[in-house]
């Protein structure tokens, strides 16, 4: 018996040995290599290299701690768990240490990757990043070549992410290849790794305080505004949460409360920028060291003439109009053209490339505005002021009067008459022969009109060292498409209460004498509105705060490989960072906003008040112009709408961008999205669209206006407006600052006392040196140049801005058609140049260019544009609000 086991056994060894051979031959004969670019950046300090981190990551790969990566497999399953793509083998980055260069600077590496791949296992749908060395780095992307032609050559993964040390996460980095899939139409096998990648972006198991490396998007009120430990003075109520105060939601960082106040978060100190946001919201290294290189400029121009102003006469006044144009005059001009460009081309570092710019700015003054590039008195004629209203930085508030005089909205019960006090004979003498109902009928009636939203601030915020009004500005449009100023209302509330109604007074034109000075005036009180409601609103609240919850839904509920994150994506870049600064230096008590714009400390609660009626589908074009009136309905044009002001810069150039994002939005959901029922059964977009209403939106969530998100068209119209906002809209309203408030007597943001009343020294210093009583009147030196500052900031477009119809990366999906439709896209934007160049040129668009002769480009998409030179260039349309 055991003879005969012993001689079976023996027998039986060749045939085991042939086997293995044999399954050996075949493993070798599936296996193939495949060739992998990785393209990564070392951790960086600004737009240097940090050399202590390359130094450490070199020893840690010396000792076998390496950077690995695995590819996982779209038609093999996991044995260990079959509802995962099977694994394929670890492979290194190869020649790290001699690949990461001397040099000090921070910049993009190539690393060859070498995958042995089963070709059973198909092509790979994802891969697996595991960073075992010391320090973060950037990855950008991977391309995979060598498969077989059948599989469509190259693949790609855009990646565009900071990867930790391996110990820093609870899971593994995943990265997905650039294919877009439905829920529906996922692959079985990366399901699951698509809905814990989501999970784990949600961090609902975080707690305490965000650290740099936590990848948690969540959701918080602006409860970090004040800082009620400094005193009473300093403490901001909580916005958002209540009926009260409704605010949309800001990221969360996860703070402790402050001592004083639990429901409000502790701030961290001025100085300290390392404010929470997820890794991959912050800015980039240029994006970053351009910031600082414009505020350390800023800073020295301030600083230069506010101690040249210690030994003035008057400290903290501007004596005359030429102190003023002091700031822009003078000192050394630095080179432009040729010379200085090649000069900039061999300094390294962004941040101090940025301080030899060649725009044309002077060293330690501040660039002259375009406003006054032409003409030092051209932005004081009423035609300019009237202009600026449709083709400055603000002109999404005019509207067309439908009937006079004017009416408030606001509750007679508590505020009393607010009714206007303008008559016919206050308006009638200056309407080129027309009477105000001829005026009605004919459309020719405008208003700019800020009672109002002012109105139930006023007393809180005269109570300050502001002194102003609420302000309605009526308008004349004229034969040749201007508009002409017809009067100005300042009204306060009434001295013994607020239920008491207004106390008026009506102001006319007047070109000459103590009348022509007091109509300046008059002019400027109502800028000091509308300077401070384009700050707060129009930029602040209606670009700015309202983006953010999209931007947070998204990456909670929309993955990676969604389409509809896909095309939402691009226009998020650097959002919630630029947020957080402002936050953190602009927008908090005592910041630079309550310290330049008149509402102060009372400014965003105010701007809570507007979020009352904010409606996000008004906020597309077209309907935006029909509720202001701007327009009527004509479904004959391509919009749907007909402008009743033909020569509206804003409205005309703004229709043309709407449009081509919109037809690009419908050909690109359309490709993904065949019927109304495949929005319907996409869980992704329900639970996308449900968490932005009950918790980014949340205090707006029982609104009857929002879409349901039950069909086709209502993905696409929101999809649009997401859009138009993040991009032309914050366009139109910030990168004109600088070109017209740069000169802050233009502009100005704080008015410091009342009208003159006839008999008084202040009417007596009118009627004997206008100027001066104007310049005592508005923004005083040291808020001038503060302002000044920041908008100059605001207005600057990044080295590294991409815009409206680019994309950081051509591979940015796999779909051959939403990338034909893109490059339609690209072109339709082409063509709008174009467009807008040639309205610029037609004399007959007086608008376009005004007595100040600045063109209108605040809407040009600048898509032809690559040469990264950024600057105040006063025109592009970046894809985000990055600034």
């Amino acid at each position: 018996m055991v003879q005969t086991d012993i001689a079976e056994i023996l027998c039986v060894k060749p045939k085991t040995k042939k086997k293995t051979k044999t399954m050996e031959e075949d493993v070798k004969k599936t296996t193939m290599k495949i060739e992998g670019e990785v393209v990564v950046m070392k951790k960086n300090l600004l737009d240097f290299k940090d050399v202590m981190a390359s130094l450490l990551d070199r020893v840690h790969e010396l000792l076998g701690r390496r950077v690995s990566l695995h590819l996982i497999s779209s038609h093999q399953p996991d044995p260990a768990n079959e509802k995962r793509g099977r694994l394929g083998k670890a492979a290194q980055l190869e020649k790290w240490v001699t690949k990461i260069k001397t040099s000090v600077t921070a910049e993009e590496t190539a690393f060859r990757v070498t995958f042995d791949w089963d070709e059973s296992m198909g092509p790979p749908a994802a891969f697996v990043i595991k960073n075992h060395h010391h320090s973060q780095f950037y990855l950008k992307s991977l391309t995979l070549r060598g498969f077989p032609a059948g599989e469509g050559g190259p693949i790609h993964f855009v990646c565009n992410s900071w990867i930790y040390p391996s110990h820093r996460y609870r899971s593994d980095r995943v990265f997905f290849s650039n294919k877009a899939y439905l829920p529906s139409e996922t692959p079985e096998l990366i399901k699951e790794l698509r809905e814990e990648e989501l999970h784990n972006l949600r961090g609902n198991e975080k707690e305490g305080e965000f650290k740099e490396w936590d990848r948690v998007y969540d959701y918080a009120y602006y409860n970090d505004l004040g800082a009620p430990d400094k005193g009473p003075d300093s403490a901001r109520p909580v916005l958002g949460g209540s009926p009260e105060l409704p605010y949309p939601r800001r990221g969360k960082t996860g703070r402790k409360p402050t001592k004083t106040d639990p429901k409000s978060e502790s701030r961290l100190a001025l100085l300290n920028l390392n404010i929470y946001v997820p890794r991959d919201e912050r800015f980039s290294h240029v994006k970053f060291s351009d910031f600082l290189a414009y505020a350390l400029k800023s800073v020295t121009q301030v600083l230069v003439p506010e101690i040249a102003s210690v030994c003035d006469k008057t400290i903290n006044e501007f004596d005359s109009f030429e102190d003023v144009f002091h700031l822009y005059d003078g000192s050394i001009k630095l080179a432009n053209g040729h010379t200085i460009s090649k000069l900039r081309d061999v300094i390294p570092w962004e941040m101090f490339r940025e301080l030899v710019r060649n725009d044309g700015e002077r060293f330690l003054k501040f660039p002259l505005p375009d406003v006054l590039k032409e003409s030092r008195s051209a932005w004081r004629t009423d035609e300019e002021f009237a202009r600026e209203m449709l083709a400055g930085l603000n002109p999404v508030v005019i509207s067309r009067l439908q009937e006079f005089p004017p009416k408030s909205n606001l509750d007679s019960a508590k505020y009393g008459n607010q009714h206007s006090s303008l008559r016919e004979e206050h308006i009638e003498p200056n309407m080129n022969g027309l009477n105000v109902q001829e005026a009605l009928e004919q459309n020719k009636l405008y208003i700019l009109d800020h009672h109002d939203a002012l109105m139930p601030y006023l007393t809180r915020i005269n109570s300050t060292n502001t002194k102003t009004y609420a302000t309605r500005t009526l308008l004349l449009l004229q034969e040749d498409g201007t508009l002409k100023p017809l009067a100005i209302e300042l009204s306060l509330p009434h001295a013994q209460g607020e239920s008491r109604g207004s106390v008026s007074k009506v102001f006319t034109p007047a070109e000459k004498g103590v009348e022509g000075s007091v109509w300046q005036l008059a002019k400027a009180y109502a800028a000091v509105n509308d300077s401070g409601y384009h700050q707060l609103i129009s930029h602040w609240l209606q670009t700015h705060a309202v983006i953010e919850p999209f931007i947070i839904a998204s990456n909670r509920q929309l993955s990676v490989v969604h389409p509809i994150h896909k095309l939402l994506h691009p226009h998020f870049r650097d959002t919630m960072n630029i947020n957080a600064l402002a936050r953190h230096i602009l927008i908090n008590s005592d910041g630079v906003l309550e310290r330049t714009v008149f509402p102060s400390r009372y400014a965003m609660e105010m701007s809570s008040s507007i979020y009352k009626n904010w409606v996000f589908t008004d906020q597309a074009l077209p309907k935006d112009l029909l509720k202001r009136g701007v327009a009527v309905e004509d479904p004959n044009s391509d919009n749907g709408v007909k402008l009743l002001i033909e020569d509206y810069p804003f409205a005309v150039d703004g229709l043309e961008i709407w449009s081509a994002i919109k037809t690009w939005v419908t050909e690109y959901c359309t490709f993904y999205y065949k019927n109304d029922k495949t929005v319907q059964t996409d869980t992704e977009i329900q639970s996308w669209w449900t968490e932005l209403l009950t918790k980014g939106h949340g205090d707006k969530q029982h609104e009857s206006w929002w879409p349901s998100m039950q069909t086709r068209d209502d993905l696409i119209e929101t999809c649009t407006i997401i859009i138009w906002i993040a991009s032309a809209l914050h366009a139109a309203v910030n990168f004109g600052q600088y070109p017209y408030a740069g000169f802050l007597p233009n502009r100005p943001t704080v008015s410091r006392r009342f009208m003159p009343e006839p008999g008084t020294d202040e009417y007596a210093e009118l009627a004997e040196d206008a100027d001066v009583a104007f310049l005592k009147t508005i923004t005083p030196q040291l808020q001038t140049l503060l302002g000044i500052s920041i908008i100059e900031i605001l207005s600057m477009h990044s080295t590294d801005e991409i815009y409206l119809g680019q994309r950081d990366s051509p591979n940015w999906t796999a779909d051959d058609e939403p990338l034909e439709a893109f490059k339609r896209f690209g072109r339709e934007l082409e063509l709008i140049e174009n467009n807008i160049i040639r309205r610029n040129n037609d004399k007959r668009f007086k608008n376009r260019t005004g007595p100040v002769n600045i063109p209108y480009t605040l809407l040009y998409p600048n898509t032809t544009d690559y040469t990264r030179e950024g600057g105040l260039t006063g025109k592009g349309i970046p894809n985000s609000v990055s600034i």
